[in-house]
């Protein structure tokens, strides 16, 4: 069922001596009517400059949101509702992707203007105004002001990479974004978007001869040269550091977090696989985390554990693909939690994670979470388009398709394989600690104090839950008062 895919990723990595054969082509033909784009640039937000951290964002934006040469964005917008398509851009660190889907029948009318969109952009000075000011209006008010908990991990982000390319939001600071000028547009897309930056993926029910033309015309952009594979080490993370976000809200928000040197392809990658479908996979109750802290204590709507970047986790249930990145973190979401009962859940946390390395993950659970992301995994490819997504992935790390890299490695992993990787990379200290929370030096002084924080209930619970909540309520954090920074929420994502 896979060979198709795996030949054609091997092709894709061939050079042929002919024009365009920088360009990296990965094709999933179907039968399916509908035929799936991802053309993926391998560059992003790393590879802004000082002082224009926002630049890959608003390039990628006004391509994709902008006009061409030949067309105002309203006209493109108008040739394609009859369609009933659109063209959707997302960037991160490493990868910029343009993805669309659109049905056979229109294959050609869409194709020339998704051609003319990436190839002959217009770069008007109305569009970039508009782009701009819709970006600073999703950094202040649709993540700053309105979205506590994709806030604390995006500042999570930001405090782990400080001073590294990784260092900033995706979509730029604001002082940096009403910096950038069509100059600088130009010159990002003319030094970036070139061939050796490219991965052309197509899947779908596509005439047999459209991946070669679809190459053909990609051929006009640079050459270029290759993208970096490598980023320097973010810097070591002493002690447990805290980032209190002072804002106006009713409940505590926490990301808990710290690097880790694991990626897909890497040993250690498939055991914290396994941990994380242990401990908390995504917006499923199922995991221990969850199961201790909301389903057991009613502390709040769900906790999770993440070992790859995950945006927009409010939001979906599966991750997006093409998010891949050389560098990752573990990292801990606990949704807002009462104000009152904020210290203890943070303890709490810490104190489920330190039992983990210590315990290992027991016996009986090892063969479920084995189960479950067997058949998770599934869930991550259940459309061509996620399928295309994952190759092109794959095809980054250098990994088999995802779904046999998965199934195959965890079927063979031991038990005491995976604790022991939970051993080497996992820690309870030396990590950062970011909160979105009112009051902010109350919480402060109670973190560092390490007076006890007593959990009380609504409801009777069992005498086992209570005695463990004890030793919960003592469990050393290790804060030093000197490591707390508070910053208002106004400052955030500023500069």
């Amino acid at each position: 069922m896979r060979t198709p895919l795996v030949l054609a990723m091997a092709a894709a990595m061939l050079g042929c001596g002919r024009t365009g054969e920088r360009i990296r082509t990965l094709e999933l033909p179907g039968t399916s009517p509908l035929v799936s784009f991802r053309i993926v640039f391998l560059t992003g937000a790393a590879s802004d400059p000082e002082g224009k951290q926002g630049l890959a964002h608003l390039t990628a934006a006004m391509l994709a949101q902008g006009g061409t040469r030949g067309r105002s964005y309203q006209q493109i917008l108008d040739e394609m509702f009859p369609m009933a398509t659109a063209v959707r851009f997302q960037v991160d660190k490493e990868m910029t992707t343009f993805s669309a889907v659109t049905h056979v029948d229109n294959l050609e009318r869409f194709y020339g203007l998704l051609r003319e969109m990436l190839l002959e952009p217009g770069w008007r000075e109305e569009d970039l105004k508009r782009l701009r000011e819709q970006t600073i209006n999703f950094l202040r008010v649709s993540l700053r002001g309105n979205n506590e908990e994709e806030l604390a991990k995006e500042v999570l982000y930001n405090e782990i990479y400080r001073g590294h390319p990784y260092g900033h939001h995706n979509a730029g600071a604001v002082a940096a974004l009403e910096r950038i000028t069509r100059d600088d547009l130009q010159r990002f897309y003319a030094e970036q978007y070139t061939q050796s930056r490219l991965i052309l993926g197509v899947a779908g029910g596509y005439p047999k001869d459209f991946p070669a033309r679809l190459k053909r015309d990609f051929a006009r952009l640079a050459a270029g040269t290759p993208a970096p594979r490598e980023r320097p080490a973010p810097a070591k993370v002493e002690g447990v550091q805290v980032r209190l976000i002072e804002k106006e809200t009713r409940s505590v928000a926490y990301s808990i977090g710290f690097p880790i040197t694991v990626k897909r392809g890497d040993p250690d990658y498939l055991p914290l696989l396994l941990m994380q479908a242990y401990f908390g996979p995504h917006r499923t109750s199922g995991g221990r985390l969850f199961r201790r802290m909301r389903t057991e204590r009613g502390l709040n709507y769900g906790d999770y554990v993440y070992i790859e970047y995950f945006p927009r986790g409010m939001f979906q249930f599966e991750p997006d693909p093409n998010l891949a990145r050389p560098q990752q973190i573990f990292q801990i979401w606990i949704r807002p939690v009462e104000p009152a009962t904020a210290h203890f859940a943070l303890r709490l946390a810490l104190w489920e994670l330190d039992k983990l390395i210590r315990e290992g993950i027991p016996p009986e659970e090892f063969e479920q979470a084995r189960r479950y992301l067997a058949k998770y995994v599934n869930l991550l490819l259940k459309t061509k388009d996620a399928e295309l997504g994952y190759a092109i992935d794959s095809l980054y790390y250098g990994t088999p398709d995802y779904l046999s890299y998965v199934r195959d490695g965890i079927n063979k992993l031991t038990l005491d394989e995976v604790n022991a990787a939970i051993r080497r990379h996992l820690r309870t200290r030396d990590l950062y600690i970011v909160g979105v929370t009112a009051r902010a030096s109350e919480l402060a002084d109670r973190l560092a104090s390490e007076a006890p924080s007593p959990m009380r209930y609504n409801a009777p619970k069992p005498p086992e839950l209570l005695r463990e909540d004890k030793e919960v309520e003592r469990f050393r954090l290790g804060i030093d008062r000197a490591n707390i920074r508070i910053v208002p929420v106004e400052q955030v994502f500023e500069q």
